[in-house]
């Protein structure tokens, strides 16, 4: 797991701007799903990788975890994969053109659907009911990158949790852009892998300033089993 320590000053701004330290600790379980942003064979498996991160092994016990609670307290988890198609290289030649001809022609073979690339990770807990969405953009909230808003809001779901890889800039993009589309959004300190430990706290600290919440995983199932607790005793 990456090394992370959050900076009292940065945890005193956020008091400052919003009079506690965490704004979404009060989370209705049932209006909340688990967002798991890019845990594919594309990130994470040498040999298949087109831009391997080594982190997000290690954070896959603590996406279950939050998986299996996120489920047993009424929300609902959603598998985010990326998925390469011809239509990007006409509507976003922006990116490939910084992008060497090598690693694009990698990034097509492990993000091609029906590849070994662009399966999920092996040892993520995903169930039947889970749904998968599919998105070709690094935030999946971004329009036209996917359906995950229209999914999220037919089930009158209002509060995401943001796990996967990489920290700062799939995950950071898609948590950015859930807020502004009026999700109350949180990322989940070990939950989320980067490169590096610099890279996963710069994205972190900056989402905590000014997007939304930060939490590790073991508070957060706290979270979900207090409030769904209240939820059964004022029924």
């Amino acid at each position: 797991m990456h090394a992370f320590s959050l900076p009292q000053s940065v945890i005193d701004r956020v008091i400052a701007r919003r009079g506690r330290a965490h704004a979404y600790d009060d989370l209705d379980p049932a209006k909340s799903a688990l967002i798991v942003v890019d845990m594919q064979n594309a990130f994470m498996l040498p040999g298949v990788a087109h831009s391997l991160c080594p982190m997000a092994e290690k954070i896959v016990p603590k996406i279950n975890l939050l998986a299996q609670a996120v489920r047993a307290t009424g929300g609902t988890v959603f598998w985010i994969k990326t998925t390469f198609t011809p239509e990007a290289l006409r509507s976003w030649p922006t990116y490939f053109a910084m992008t060497s001809p090598e690693r694009v022609a990698k990034r097509i073979a492990a993000l091609t659907a029906d590849t070994p690339g662009h399966r999920l990770w092996s040892g993520l807990d995903v169930q039947p009911q889970d749904p998968i969405v599919e998105k070709n953009r690094f935030s999946a909230f971004i329009q036209g990158s996917s359906d995950l808003d229209l999914r999220l809001r037919e089930r009158g779901l209002d509060t995401i949790m943001v796990t996967g890889t990489v920290t700062n800039v799939c995950c950071e993009s898609t948590a950015r852009d859930a807020m502004m589309l009026n999700f109350k959004t949180i990322m989940v300190t070990d939950g989320n892998a980067a490169v590096t430990d610099e890279d996963h706290a710069a994205s972190l600290i900056a989402f905590y300033l000014s997007f939304g919440d930060i939490m590790p995983t073991d508070r957060l199932i706290e979270c979900l089993k207090r409030n769904a607790g209240k939820r059964l005793a004022a029924e």
